[in-house]
């Protein structure tokens, strides 16, 4: 009964991304982004869970990937969609985008987050290098980034930001950005710690206690900033031993 434990955990992330789907389509997108965070909760966790129980499979492998299509790849492109579509009718939170509004093409620039998520988790899934350290940004850490906008949005209420972030041509970089981080050829390293020592994890526990004092004191507006963080560590790091 063990060997389920794990897979029970992923099907919690697809059921996560399937309802904050919803929300992102509705365009309440606090809460989608709170169903991404519980996603990648489970995300972490049914990992976790196979190591200590010994029971990692193949089908555990694909279903992880196939939940992070869904949690991490396609509710940031619809959350990137609908920050596109209020940049382009100039104001913040104005409801079921597609309900009362012309649909336009800028906005589905947004799905190439999808796309590159979708095509960042099936080259993961045929690499067998990326165990102590990853090859481009994972899509968990990705999605976290484009969700962190529209709740800077909401929780820091900052004209200046607002402004930024309401930007088509900023969206649209920071979507240029997502879609090449998430492939590109850098390597970051693992949050995945094989035991307590600060010698073996040291990289991991100063990018762990620095992202916590960040986030208590700039809350949402930390998160790209960590992001930003977590890959310069990396390549000072040379991102980790790809075994």
């Amino acid at each position: 009964m063990k060997s389920y434990i794990p897979n029970f955990l992923t099907l919690l992330n697809v059921l996560s991304g399937c309802i904050a789907t919803v929300f992102a389509v509705l365009n309440h997108l606090e809460w989608a982004a709170l169903f991404v965070f519980i996603g990648i909760f489970f995300d972490f966790f049914d990992g976790l869970a196979a190591r200590a129980l010994n029971v990692q499979s193949d089908i555990g492998i694909q279903l992880d990937s196939l939940a992070d299509v869904i949690t991490s790849g396609l509710v940031p492109g619809v959350v990137m969609f609908q920050l596109l579509s209020m940049a382009e009718r100039g104001g913040w939170n104005l409801g079921f985008i597609g309900h009362d509004a012309e649909l336009t093409l800028l906005p589905f620039v947004g799905f190439a987050i999808t796309l590159a998520s979708a095509y960042r988790l099936a080259k993961f899934n045929v690499d067998e290098n990326q165990v102590s350290s990853f090859v481009g940004l994972p899509t968990p850490a990705n999605a976290l980034l484009i969700l962190s906008l529209p709740m800077i949005l909401m929780y820091h209420d900052n004209e200046t930001l607002n402004n930024i972030i309401l930007n088509p041509w900023f969206l649209v970089i920071i979507t240029v950005i997502s879609t090449y981080l998430l492939n590109s050829p850098i390597k970051l390293f693992a949050l995945k710690f094989k035991n307590g020592s600060f010698k073996d994890n040291g990289i991991r526990y100063l990018f762990l206690i620095g992202s916590l004092v960040l986030l208590l004191t700039l809350r949402f507006l930390a998160i790209p900033l960590i992001i930003f963080i977590y890959i310069l560590m990396s390549l000072i790091d040379g991102g980790g031993k790809t075994t």
